[in-house]
């Protein structure tokens, strides 16, 4: 398999501090976005603390004994499980160093983690990090926002562009370090030559529409897509952090 990825940063037009931090590891085809919250100590931290466990655990070749895997020989469900405890362990890192430490109190991260592994992509997610993938010309996004204007959005009380700019937008429902113990969403499918994705935080999915970002996708390689699209959000105000990860999958 060959891929090409590419990863930015940046901390925006109104922010002084960068609390977001993102992951690439070739050689274990991982990436990874957290967008951190907690004041401009916590949220730093609790993000590098998110994106460094996922990491140790992933490189790990043991199975941890919390792992509920039924069938050793399953790669996928392995895989699948690693992922779960990986996040989870990050959250009960995240949540004991806040309930030690009063210095971080109400630190928290969302987390958002793409593996390339045994012909398929594995995504899985807390918070309102988005990935989105273009295929055949098309962009879909992969994640569903744990957040609470989602929720309205899918009560049929505000509409999706309204969620975009609502003074709640950045309350999320899930995030690693509020509790000791979350909820994670994993997706598994099949990867197909050409599979183009973009990992995000929401200082960049707030000011784009799914439509733009798709166009922006099928511009260039992940160096121009990812320098593309953190430019236009700091051209709409870029009022948070702004991460972008794109990655293409050239051979399967």
């Amino acid at each position: 398999m060959r891929i090409t990825a590419c990863g930015i940063t940046d901390v925006g037009m109104k922010r002084t501090n960068n609390e977001d931090n993102y992951l690439i590891n070739d050689e274990l085809n991982l990436f990874v976005v957290c967008d951190g919250m907690g004041g401009h100590v916590g949220g730093e931290y609790a993000s590098a603390i998110a994106v460094n466990t996922v990491e140790e655990v992933l490189t790990s070749i043991e199975i941890s004994p919390d792992m509920n895997v039924t069938d050793e020989d399953d790669p996928v469900e392995r895989i699948r499980e690693k992922l779960r405890y990986s996040i989870r362990l990050a959250g009960k890192r995240i949540f004991e160093k806040a309930a030690s430490n009063p210095e971080y109190k109400g630190m928290g991260t969302t987390a958002l983690v793409l593996l390339i592994d045994s012909g398929n992509f594995f995504i899985a997610h807390v918070g309102d990090s988005r990935g989105y993938l273009l295929r055949d010309g098309r962009v879909e996004q992969l994640t569903e926002d744990h957040s609470l204007v989602n929720e309205k959005v899918k009560a049929g009380v505000i509409t999706a562009e309204e969620a975009r700019t609502h003074k709640w937008r950045n309350i999320i429902t899930r995030s690693l370090g509020y509790m000791e113990e979350v909820e994670i969403d994993i997706q598994v499918r099949a990867t197909r030559r050409g599979d183009k994705f973009l990992l995000c935080s929401d200082g960049l999915s707030n000011h784009l529409s799914t439509a733009e970002i798709g166009e922006a996708m099928q511009r260039g390689g992940p160096q121009e897509t990812a320098r593309s699209v953190i430019h236009l959000a700091c051209n709409r105000g870029g009022d948070d952090n702004i991460t972008a990860v794109v990655v293409r999958v050239d051979e399967v």
